[in-house]
């Protein structure tokens, strides 16, 4: 079952008079119990596309168009109580930096506690918030209950985050960046338990990052983003194992390998181009080695082929 479907969806900036195009004819969608990562560079656009799909974006700075669809619905169309209820309930979100999306000054239960509340789930809240830290895989959940968010680790932040998603029972979770900060065996773990908790639930997962050796564990689909636009999709095992894209290619080639050793890693040159500075043509033709003059001259279209989708003519 599709549980969201993203069409044409196109996010511009207005800044000092300007509409800067940030992200650009961006479509995808996430099955039950599927999940999808979403991979790329910082500055890309895939936090704000998230924030799209959660109806988190400022609409006073940042113009939209496009559809974004749950379950059917045309969310963007939502007001008052179904947008309440969609956000936190049918959708929840796992931000990337703990310590500034948790409360500073309020207990980590009271936080728990407080989405149970505004989404109206069982009458014993501390029992229930219990059992979701017990869920996260908390060692001590009275302990977590009663502290402040400074007195936890990363990793113990990360899973009140967890917690706090899970508590409106969503059929999507997006996952911002959520391994971030932490050390790889806490990443690990992180990873784990999403893995564990969708396995449970059957919920779909968009996971943001952009980090490419983490996905192969958890993802089932992958679509690779650049300056704002979608250059490669696949199933997550062929991506990997066969990258097509020049871009994706360079990523791959830039991480770092248990079973090859590498003296010094490999860099993609020159820096991603900053939203309203877009090269014309391909936007990664001035860092691509396979670039042609053709390149730099024609904006290409994201075509299918062979069970991919691909944003380049070289390679198509």
């Amino acid at each position: 079952m599709v549980l969201l479907e993203v069409k044409s969806l196109n996010l511009s900036i207005n800044s000092e008079g300007d509409v800067i195009p940030v992200v650009d004819d961006v479509s995808f969608s996430v099955f039950s119990g599927e999940t999808v990562a979403l991979v790329g560079e910082s500055g890309c656009g895939k936090s704000l596309t998230a924030l799209a799909v959660m109806r988190l974006n400022d609409s006073s700075s940042i113009r939209e168009s496009g559809t974004i669809e749950f379950e059917g619905k045309d969310v963007t169309q939502l007001t008052g109580r179904e947008l309440h209820s969609y956000r936190g309930g049918e959708a929840a979100m796992i931000f990337q930096e703990p310590m500034t999306a948790l409360n500073p000054v309020i207990r980590c239960g009271a936080q728990i506690k407080e989405v149970l509340e505004q989404h109206g789930i069982g009458n014993d809240e501390k029992s229930r918030v219990f059992k979701l830290l017990e869920r996260v895989k908390m060692p001590n959940p009275a302990e977590t209950y009663k502290s402040y968010p400074h007195e936890l680790s990363g990793g113990m932040r990360q899973r009140v985050l967890i917690a706090m998603a899970l508590a409106g029972i969503p059929k999507l979770l997006i996952a911002d960046e959520p391994t971030t900060a932490l050390d790889v065996t806490v990443q690990g773990q992180i990873i784990e338990l999403l893995s564990e908790l969708q396995q449970e639930s059957g919920m779909g997962i968009l996971f943001i990052t952009h980090d490419l050796t983490i996905v192969e564990s958890i993802a089932d689909r992958l679509l690779i983003m650049y300056a704002g636009q979608i250059v490669e999709e696949g199933r997550a095992g062929d991506v990997l194992i066969n990258p097509k894209h020049p871009y994706t290619q360079a990523l791959l080639s830039c991480a770092p390998s248990l079973s090859e050793k590498k003296d010094i890693l490999s860099t993609i040159p020159g820096s991603v181009p900053q939203p309203g500075d877009y090269p014309s043509g391909c936007r990664f033709h001035p860092r691509c080695t396979l670039a042609e003059n053709s390149c730099s001259q024609e904006e290409p279209i994201l075509q299918k082929i062979e069970g991919r989708a691909l944003r380049c003519p070289v390679v198509v």
